[in-house]
C-alpha cells in the first residue's frame, strides 16, 4: 500500500520519473510563483522510444497520477534519448 501524495516538490517529481519512467534526464520548474502548485517537467526516457507524443505523455500522466492529482497545472514535455541529442545540437 503506498502512501498517499500531499505535496508535489520538483525532487518528488524527479524521483518518480527515474524509478516509474526508467529517466535518464529531468528538468523540472516550479511556475507557481512559490505555491508549489504549478509544475513544468522535461523527461528524458529510453521507454519513450517509438512512441507517439500522446502514447509517451499517456505514459508519463500514468506514472505521475499521484503527483499530477494534487497540484494545480502540470506541463510536460517527454523526449527519447536521440531526440533530447539531437535538441542538444541545435
Amino acid at each position: 500500500m503506498s502512501t498517499p501524495v500531499t505535496s508535489v516538490t520538483i525532487e518528488s517529481l524527479t524521483e518518480a520519473c527515474n524509478a516509474r519512467l526508467g529517466a535518464t534526464h529531468v528538468e523540472g520548474k516550479d511556475i507557481s510563483g512559490g505555491c508549489g502548485q504549478n509544475f513544468e517537467i522535461m523527461i528524458v526516457s529510453p521507454m519513450f522510444e517509438g512512441k507517439t507524443t500522446l502514447q509517451k505523455h499517456r505514459m508519463v500522466n500514468e506514472a505521475l497520477k499521484d503527483q499530477i492529482a494534487v497540484v494545480h497545472a502540470f506541463s510536460q514535455k517527454s523526449f527519447t534519448p536521440a531526440q533530447w541529442e539531437a535538441l542538444q545540437k541545435q
